[in-house]
C-alpha cells in the first residue's frame, strides 16, 4: 500500500508561486510514474503534470508553460513547481500514480492551492 503526503499550499495572489512537495512512502515496488493532479470546486480532477521514473515529463493543457513537475527518487519524493498562477488555479493539488487514479481509495488528502486576484 503506497502512501501519498502532499504539502506546499497555500495561499497566493495571481502572479505568484509555489512548490508543492509530495513524500511516498509505503511499498515501492512497481513504482514508476509519478502525477500531480487538481480539483477545483464543482469540476472534475484533472491531471497537471506527470514524470515517468526516467525523468519524462508529460504536462496538461491547464497549466503547460507555467510548472514544472520534478521527482527525487532517493527520497521518494514528487515536487510541483507553480509559476504565474491564476485565480483559476485555486484547487486541491493531489499527487498519485497514474496507473490507481481510477481507484477511489487510493487518493490523499491534497493541499490546497488559493490564488487570490
Amino acid at each position: 500500500q503506497v502512501q501519498l503526503a502532499e504539502s506546499g499550499g497555500g495561499l497566493v495572489q495571481a502572479g505568484g508561486s509555489l512548490r508543492l512537495s509530495c513524500v511516498v512512502s509505503g511499498s515501492m515496488l512497481g513504482i514508476d510514474a509519478l502525477g500531480w493532479y487538481r480539483q477545483a470546486p464543482g469540476k472534475r480532477r484533472e491531471m497537471v503534470a506527470v514524470i515517468s521514473g526516467r525523468g519524462i515529463r508529460h504536462y496538461g493543457d491547464s497549466m503547460k508553460g507555467r510548472c514544472t513537475i520534478s521527482r527525487d527518487n532517493a527520497k521518494t519524493s514528487v515536487y510541483l513547481e507553480l509559476n504565474g498562477l491564476r485565480p483559476e488555479d485555486t484547487a486541491v493539488y493531489y499527487c498519485n500514480r497514474p496507473a490507481d487514479t481510477w481507484r477511489s481509495d487510493s487518493w490523499g488528502q491534497g493541499t490546497q492551492v488559493t490564488v487570490s486576484s
